[in-house]
């Protein structure tokens, strides 16, 4: 597979030859990259860095590349969902580690610090509306990566079958997947950070146990969801980006990191009225620690 030719209608490029939808070049993209879901985002992140010399736009996905200090940094922004980060991870891999000219996968490769700052819906009573809880496990409920052939030693079949024996997990719902995150940047980035077991949903509203008129298939699970532990951990947290990312960041040979800003709490049932100054504190740590 490595030495052949990828055929135009399974790398897509745009008329510039650069990725069909980041819309980078290799010398574009810094090996410290910085996710966010909000295009907002990757503009506030950008604010931090000393210069900026990639800028560029394209639907949902908006890039800065500069420095940060003496360190190199992209922000780019993925939109909402697995389904954009299938498309931003295969696009930034390839961006490294395909030769874009010729189409062949490169013999010497890149690895990526892949670090995605995002919000999220706290499931414990005690995480407070602005606090940080960092992803150090992820259960998929997306069924995203089954589309993959998954290696034995990237998911975590253990925390799998817990969580699907405890939940009693029902048949016709996506077969849950679990995955841990990089611990070299976890112990690096989110030492002084609560860790938990995140819980990525297909979608915002049923898929996250939120009914407003039509009925769900399971009505239960948010109750037991606080209740399950694997490994010491609870599970903490509901948002719809990381299974993904940590799967397709292993399988790809990169480093992965979810750290997201509590911006709801589904028992106390709170939502934020402002958290930009708890985003900007999050962002800058980030940075710092990189």
């Amino acid at each position: 597979m490595e030495n052949e030719r990828m055929n135009a209608s399974e790398l897509t490029l745009a008329p510039d030859g650069s990725l069909y939808h980041i819309r980078l070049f290799p010398e574009e993209l810094a090996e410290n990259v910085i996710l966010v879901g909000d295009p907002e985002r990757a503009e506030q992140v950008s604010k931090f860095f000393s210069s900026v010399e990639v800028k560029k736009s394209n639907r949902e996905i908006v890039s800065r590349t500069g420095y940060f200090n003496s360190k190199r940094v992209t922000v780019l922004s993925t939109g909402m969902g697995v389904d954009n980060i299938d498309i931003v991870l295969t696009e930034l891999d390839a961006c490294k580690n395909i030769d874009l000219r010729t189409r062949e996968v490169k013999q010497e490769k890149t690895s990526l610090n892949l670090i995605r700052l995002g919000t999220t819906g706290a499931l414990q009573k005690d995480m407070d509306i602005n606090s940080y809880i960092c992803s150090q496990y992820v259960v998929g409920i997306d069924g995203m990566m089954w589309f993959y052939d998954m290696e034995h030693d990237i998911a975590e079949e253990e925390l799998q079958h817990s969580f699907i024996n405890f939940m009693d997990w029902n048949a016709l719902l996506p077969v849950p997947y679990g995955v841990e995150a990089d611990t070299e940047l976890s112990d690096k980035i989110a030492f002084d950070i609560r860790k938990g077991i995140t819980v990525t949903a297909p979608g915002f509203y049923g898929p996250q146990g939120r009914k407003l008129r039509i009925p769900l298939r399971d009505e239960t699970i948010n109750l037991r969801l606080p209740m399950f532990e694997y490994k010491g951990l609870k599970t903490t947290n509901y948002e719809m980006e990381t299974s993904a990312l940590y799967c397709l960041a292993k399988l790809l040979g990169h480093r992965a990191l979810t750290v997201c800003n509590v911006v709801a709490n589904r028992l106390q049932g709170t939502f934020a009225e402002n958290y930009h100054d708890s985003m900007n504190k999050l962002i800058e740590t980030v940075l710092q620690r990189l």
